[in-house]
């Protein structure tokens, strides 16, 4: 859009009359310098364009940059929030109850803003799926370092010390470049890793020198030969990058597990093309799987070869479960060939995404913490957990969101959501568009320009310095030092108004080695027996 057209857009619209209208009053008081309601008019109209200036100027509100005076409204209704107590009192569709509030409390905390609330829990403790953590009678001192985990088995060379919390993948292309801008060098401020997503290690993930995850899926974007196949000169010549300090390989994800992605042509601008390695002008293909490995096996060595690729930095992959057998045929694979990936990232079907079909969405895939459970498990059945790190994402936002999947088994958590937040996303649902209100989900130059790099730098490391602030205080509450030390039984759920049950009878154990043993449990005997090593498929 031509500059000279932004005042006549929807988004300006307000400013602009309020200007307008301050001219016309003061050509009109020039003649009439008496009258009473002109003079009114042009001091309202002159209070409104001088507001809406400082609204196009200012650094801290994107949605006021985007949209001067009119955005006030949004500030007016958030005022009176707290008074609508339905507000709080909304079910997810994954049975979290008041996502409203957990996004408040990320707000709260990107902004470093007081993160206390009065009166009682906003909870109906007595309800079908309520969940608590149990605690200590002699609590720990709280730790004062940030808690981070070690990620590199005997294999890796270059082994990473990684926060409990990370950002969780998110592509340039989704998001704009100041929305990767301000996540990496929130990263950066706070210690912690940024992972690239699928859409390429771009310049602006380079750009503020946080460390990054380099994911890579199935279209190979930055690693790709003209063909769409993958390239491991153009790979090689990235993972190196001292800033890269993990690589991971995407089977699928969350939202839409099994399904492909397309970023339609007008949308492949001269940047993404740049960064994905693809040409404008034509639709910039995901495809739904790998054509660089067609079996377990083929793919344990794919994982191999990224590890000395990158100059022997972790490798591992992400995923969703769907077919049991076929994570388990991953795993007899790393059985037979002795090659194993340094960590694993279980996707929850709860995730977000930018665009998805709706049955995608609501039933595909397995939600994070049974896909979690399934995972660890089916490790430690092979007697391998003890060598792969294992992360989780879906849905993670506060600190007792990590407390439940380490208590599953998790070695780290990754946000998406929560550092989205930090960076102004108000979920307006307008990321497929191109017209987010806020300038964090799109290519828009005119109005990514809402988001102030700097200023939202600070608000994601204040809300990852926040949440592991939380999290220490809930860790030594629990009398544990480290929360690698939560197990299933210190977390609880009540069934029923009168039943209660812990996450250790919810999710049951297998020993150290049972399936390669010969479990006789069914749950577990049935889908081991379909997994080959050497198919996807499972045995006829």
């Amino acid at each position: 859009m031509s500059p000279l057209l932004l005042p006549l857009t929807p988004r300006f619209i307000a400013l602009t009359l309020a200007i307008l209208s301050t001219v016309g009053f003061a050509i009109a008081l020039a003649f009439d310098q008496h009258s009473i309601l002109l003079a009114i008019g042009f001091s309202v109209a002159l209070f409104l364009s001088v507001i809406g200036t400082i609204d196009l100027f200012q650094t801290s509100h994107s949605v006021l940059r985007n949209y001067p005076i009119l955005a006030h409204f949004r500030f007016i209704f958030e005022g009176i929030r707290p008074e609508l107590r339905q507000y709080f009192f909304e079910g997810d569709k994954d049975g979290m109850p008041f996502s409203r509030d957990r996004r408040a409390v990320a707000y709260q905390r990107a902004k470093a803003a007081l993160d206390v609330r009065p009166f009682d829990t906003h909870y109906d403790v007595y309800s079908d799926g309520y969940e608590w953590m149990a605690h200590s009678i002699a609590p720990r001192p709280v730790a004062k370092e940030p808690f981070r985990i070690m990620i590199g088995d005997t294999e890796c060379t270059q082994p990473y010390s990684a926060s409990v919390l990370n950002i969780s993948a998110m592509s340039f292309g989704s998001l704009s470049a100041n929305a990767i801008r301000a996540l990496n060098g929130g990263a950066r401020k706070g210690g912690f890793a940024h992972d690239t997503g699928e859409g390429g290690y771009s310049p602006h993930h380079r750009e503020n020198g946080g460390d990054i995850i380099w994911e890579l899926g199935s279209g190979y974007f930055g690693a790709r030969n003209p063909d769409g196949t993958f390239s491991p000169e153009k790979f090689a010549a990235g993972a190196t990058n001292p800033q890269v300090k993990m690589v991971e390989l995407k089977l699928s994800q969350g939202a839409k597990p099994g399904h492909g992605g397309v970023l339609p042509a007008p949308k492949v601008s001269r940047e993404i093309s740049l960064t994905r390695g693809v040409p404008m002008g034509e639709d910039c293909i995901s495809p739904a799987s790998h054509s660089a490995f067609t079996t377990p096996v083929e793919m344990m060595r794919f994982i191999a070869e990224m590890r000395r690729l990158s100059g022997g930095k972790p490798a591992g992959f992400k995923l969703c479960i769907g077919h049991e057998w076929e994570f388990l045929a991953i795993c007899k694979a790393m059985l037979e060939t002795g090659i194993y990936p340094d960590f694993i990232v279980v996707d929850g079907k709860e995730g977000g995404t930018g665009a998805a079909p709706m049955e995608f969405i609501d039933h595909i895939g397995k939600p994070m913490r049974q896909g979690l459970y399934f995972v660890h498990n089916a490790l430690v059945g092979i007697g391998a957990r003890g060598r792969i790190k294992l992360g989780v994402a879906g849905k993670v936002i506060t600190a007792f969101d990590i407390i439940r999947a380490m208590a599953l088994g998790a070695d780290w958590c990754n946000a998406a959501r929560g550092f989205m937040f930090a960076v102004g996303c108000i979920q307006s649902q307008s990321c497929h568009t191109d017209r987010c209100p806020t300038g964090v989900a799109t290519q828009d130059p005119t109005r990514q320009r809402a988001l102030v790099v700097p200023d939202k730098i600070e608000r994601v490391a204040n809300f990852h310095r926040a949440t592991l602030h939380e999290l220490a205080e809930m860790t030594a509450a629990a009398g544990f030092d480290h929360p690698r030390e939560f197990k299933p039984i210190h977390i609880s759920r009540r069934i029923s108004p009168s039943q209660v049950a812990t996450f250790a009878d919810m999710y049951p154990s297998l020993a150290e080695g049972e399936l390669i043993a010969g479990s006789g449990n069914p749950r577990w005997r049935q889908p081991w027996d379909l997994a080959d090593a050497h198919s996807f498929r499972a045995v006829a």
